[in-house]
């Protein structure tokens, strides 16, 4: 099978303890699950609706302020964004509004009619997305396109090692809807295919994208 990132031809490998199918592109190097495994809908639903995200701990508040203590030095004081796969809180758009930077926030699942048509915005942000996504290309595309010109995409997602022996003992793709799996390069790939430059990363899990 082809990578669904820069199409081009991917290692095969099972996993030892799951025995899933994984595809494994050594150009751009990205992961996926065989499609097999994706789960539809109301199994992700399902899921989700595990996690008890509490807007007041703050552990949870330190998580993300970590993520825009990364992001916001990089982005030329945005005055509009957007918290793409917000989940069921708002928490990460309230931090934003207190930095001065208005903020919408949709999920597909729990806030689902909350975007403009047309809107475009100076920063799209994305936490614990990507990993979840059928068609990150196509996902890509469509945020770019929320972006004005000169506008950033800032995307938190774990970075896999780019081996296979320590991706099998790695504890992020036994969560069930997980199924794609990046890596800096991955995405500096995928820039390059929609015409804008992967402009800083934090080597763990933090990438700053942006357009032009």
């Amino acid at each position: 099978m082809n990578c669904h990132i820069c199409q081009q031809e991917t290692i095969v490998f099972t996993h030892e303890k799951t025995s899933i199918t994984y595809y494994h592109c050594k150009s751009c190097e990205y992961i996926f699950k065989s499609p097999e495994n994706y789960q539809d809908f109301e199994a992700q639903k399902e899921r989700y609706n595990l996690h008890e995200n509490n807007d007041e701990d703050a552990g949870y508040i330190a998580y993300f302020q970590r993520f825009l203590d990364f992001t916001l030095p990089l982005v030329s004081r945005p005055r509009s964004a957007l918290d793409f796969g917000c989940g069921r809180t708002s928490l990460l758009a309230s931090l934003l509004d207190k930095e001065g930077i208005a903020c919408d926030y949709y999920d597909p699942i729990y806030h689902t009619d909350t975007l403009v048509e047309g809107k475009k915005y100076d920063l799209i942000v994305s936490t614990e997305v990507f990993e979840h996504l059928h068609q990150p290309s196509r996902v890509f595309e469509d945020l770019l396109e929320k972006l004005h010109t000169g506008g950033y995409l800032a995307i938190q997602t774990e970075f896999h090692s780019n081996d296979i022996d320590s991706f099998q003992k790695w504890w992020y793709p036994q969560d069930s809807t997980h199924i794609v799996f990046f890596r800096a390069k991955t995405f500096e790939v995928l820039s390059k295919n929609f015409g804008c430059v992967l402009l800083a990363e934090n080597g763990k899990n933090m990438v700053i994208i942006k357009k032009f």
